[in-house]
């Protein structure tokens, strides 16, 4: 690098809250399946400790020498509805209980993959560890929970989204923060780095490194210098600044894997914002020239934002994955929650703009006297947008015991606070009770 980019990326760090949001290893742990679940437990708590045991000193030697702030360092590891199904247990606290204290061993900020995978129907598996999720989150601090729904091959498994409904309002009874660890997808990805979504695929490396990296204050910097220029201008600036991102994202993915001994995956390229002012996908869009995201024409501006982020990304680096865009949660990002306290964000537009960009519904605070059927609507709807798109998305919705409309919620660190935001009061309760599947779509006769 010559001393001009070297400055450039140092300017990005100290002024425009560029990072690495997280390093996570992926882990398999097909091999500590066992009858026994004492002794898949050990062999799980074993494989974790040993394979992660140094993930957070190489990160924090990382960010030393490199100046590059790496904000967590996270553990993925193979669905859990598979590792336990043998075992026949009827609870699966145990196995998180178990993932708990590796996470808390090793230091890493949060583990995932208490997971299930249930697009095309159930497991025995599956069903227990569906029904132990409430307790699990409530009793566990830094186990991630993720049940994928629906798939554009396969449809949509409705009884499943119903259940989640249920699931999720259990939840919030036992500790409103639980469902800030849980989301339920569709078309999930086996190697997104990102909580709370975040499990190892059947399909991975035994051990893998992927990196998340972040830089919406970067973005929204670089716009700044082309106000008033035409969209071929705005795209090809967003696309050279993703560029500049993800290969500081590969450089540091590239030192962890080789000081680790433990093969790089892939690096995800998503503007994931935060509450700290100036790191807001909402404040890109309105550099766009929104006066405030929500308003007509978001959904293009959003359109053409991850579009560019993506084309950016894919030309500096050949080894890009996970979920790769635009996020768009509303507590984790102060412009989102100004827009919603302004009135000019609502869950409709919301649904509408995660149409173009990556994930969901994210982060969204609703009164806690929503029902569990208009939660699984949500959650439909979502899944309905990902099986006819081809893309993923996702639900993490929050329902707030005792609280209403207007209500702001803390959460704290990068999950920062919410505003309760309203929902359509009318029953889906009658769609929802019919159970069965939504087919997968006709993709040969699309328009």
């Amino acid at each position: 690098m010559d001393i001009e980019n070297i400055l450039e990326t140092s300017r990005m760090i100290s002024d425009q809250n560029l990072d690495i949001r997280t390093i996570t290893m992926g882990i398999s742990l097909l091999d500590c399946i066992d009858s026994d679940s004492d002794k898949a437990c050990q062999k799980i708590y074993d494989k974790i400790t040993t394979q992660a045991k140094n993930l957070v000193r190489v990160g924090e030697e990382i960010e030393a020498e490199y100046n590059i702030p790496i904000v967590n360092k996270r553990i993925s590891v193979t669905p859990i509805s598979i590792i336990a199904a043998a075992s026949h247990d009827k609870n699966y606290l145990k196995y998180a209980q178990t993932l708990d204290r590796a996470a808390k061993a090793v230091g890493v900020n949060f583990i995932g993959g208490f997971s299930a995978l249930v697009q095309k129907g159930y497991q025995t598996g599956d069903e227990t560890l569906i029904a132990s999720l409430p307790q699990v989150l409530a009793e566990t601090d830094l186990v991630c929970a993720s049940v994928n729904v629906g798939s554009t091959r396969s449809g949509i498994n409705m009884d499943a989204v119903n259940q989640m409904g249920h699931v999720i309002k259990e939840a919030a009874e036992l500790d409103v923060m639980t469902n800030a660890k849980m989301v339920v997808f569709c078309n999930a990805v086996e190697d997104n780095p990102f909580m709370a979504g975040a499990f190892h695929g059947v399909g991975e490396r035994d051990v893998v490194i992927n990196v998340g990296v972040s830089g919406p204050g970067v973005v929204k910097s670089a716009l700044e210098k082309v106000k008033g220029e035409s969209f071929d201008v705005v795209a090809n600036t967003i696309k050279e600044t993703a560029f500049k991102v993800t290969r500081m994202g590969q450089l540091v993915g590239t030192v962890a894997s080789e000081r680790l001994g433990v093969p790089f995956g892939i690096v995800d390229l998503s503007l994931a914002p935060t509450p700290a002012v100036g790191d807001s996908v909402a404040q890109v869009l309105e550099e766009i020239g929104l006066e405030q995201v929500g308003t007509h024409g978001t959904t293009a501006a959003l359109a053409m934002l991850n579009d560019a982020v993506k084309k950016g990304g894919i030309m500096a680096c050949n080894r890009v994955g996970g979920l790769s865009g635009a996020f768009i949660p509303v507590s984790e990002d102060a412009g989102m929650i100004d827009a919603v306290n302004a009135g000019s964000l609502n869950l409709e537009k919301l649904e509408a703009m995660t149409a173009v960009c990556s994930v969901g519904l994210d982060m969204i605070a609703v009164p806690g006297d929503v029902p569990a059927e208009t939660i699984s609507a949500m959650i439909a709807d979502e899944a309905a947008i990902g099986m006819i798109n081809n893309k993923t998305t996702a639900v993490r919705v929050i329902p707030v015991p005792g609280a209403k409309v207007g209500d702001a919620v803390e959460f704290g660190g990068l999950l920062g606070h919410a505003p309760v935001m309203s929902y359509n009061h009318k029953s889906s309760a009658a769609m929802i009770n019919r159970g069965g599947a939504i087919p997968a779509p006709i993709h040969s006769f699309k328009n």
